[in-house]
């Protein structure tokens, strides 16, 4: 059954925490995308569930009930949030996913928690935006352009852009969602788009929007920065899942990640998409057990 709680966090902020799964499961960290809020999702408390996982995710700062950082941080930063809630539930090993923006959180996990982190899988998650030999935006849809440019600009400049382009998708009701994503999403992706998942959709991006846009402008802040961590430290398995029909975090990012991250086992689909990779949650899931050696 699912538990939203409220943890302490540094510097007397508060971390919004949702748990799911199964109740005395392995512990599986799941970070949300950007944007994103804690949101009770039936498809990722099943699909745990059925592996015997128990989910833990948050409201990463300025999102939600979470309180937000003075300033933003970096990917690496997330792993103090990740650990004082991991601390919090009495959560000594876990595996972790990141789906979108989660996935550099995953792997800043793998990274920075070896001891703890048994395997991570980013799910369509970008690679770094200074990454030798990748083109970051190509194949990118035009909203994202745009975006990614404003936050290279900085956090005023940035914050008005959302304010003005990004605000009303994330207020978008589930019947709203499709029309307001535009070339965000693919054909691919647009068949996934059916109730259960727009009503998730929909929730995880009413709750980001709690504090207005304070959550998104400092999650775009840490995608255009350094991560704060190198790829080639990391020890632990790592599963790379990517699909070429994606015009958010296009193909190549998995490609380049699968390379560049020395432990990385890499899922690649010609016909999957944004949307539709998040729905394999059940292979991913069993998948990560394996890499884990979670029984």
């Amino acid at each position: 059954m699912s538990e939203r709680i409220q943890v302490p966090g540094p510097d007397d902020r508060i971390i919004e925490v949702l748990t799911g799964g199964a109740d005395d499961g392995f512990c599986l960290l799941f970070h949300g995308g950007s944007p994103s809020a804690v949101a009770e999702w039936p498809a990722l408390d099943d699909a745990a569930r059925a592996a015997g996982l128990r989910v833990v995710t948050y409201s990463r700062p300025g999102y939600g009930a979470s309180t937000p950082r003075a300033v933003a941080g970096v990917y690496a930063d997330d792993v103090v949030e990740s650990v004082a809630v991991l601390d919090h539930l009495a959560v000594d090993e876990f595996v972790t996913a990141g789906w979108s923006g989660g996935g550099p959180r995953a792997l800043a996990c793998a990274a920075l928690l070896p001891e703890r982190c048994r395997a991570a899988a980013t799910i369509a998650g970008v690679a770094p935006y200074d990454a030798d030999g990748l083109d970051w935006f190509a194949g990118m849809a035009d909203e994202n352009h745009a975006e990614y440019h404003a936050a290279e600009q900085g956090r005023d400049v940035y914050g008005a852009f959302l304010q003005r382009n990004v605000l009303p998708v994330l207020l978008a009701s589930p019947e709203e969602l499709a029309d307001a994503m535009g070339g965000l999403v693919t054909p691919v992706d647009k068949a996934f788009l059916d109730a259960p998942f727009c009503d998730w959709l929909s929730r995880t991006f009413n709750h980001a929007a709690a504090q207005g846009v304070v959550g998104i402008r400092d999650d775009g802040l840490a995608a255009v920065a350094p991560w704060g961590f190198a790829l080639a430290h990391i020890l632990v398995p790592v599963a790379v899942w990517q699909g070429r029909q994606d015009a958010m975090v296009p193909y190549a990012h998995g490609e380049w990640l699968a390379k560049h991250v020395p432990t990385a086992q890499k899922h690649l689909f010609e016909d999957e998409g944004h949307l539709s990779l998040i729905t394999q949650l059940d292979r991913i899931l069993t998948d990560l057990k394996r890499l884990g050696g979670v029984s």
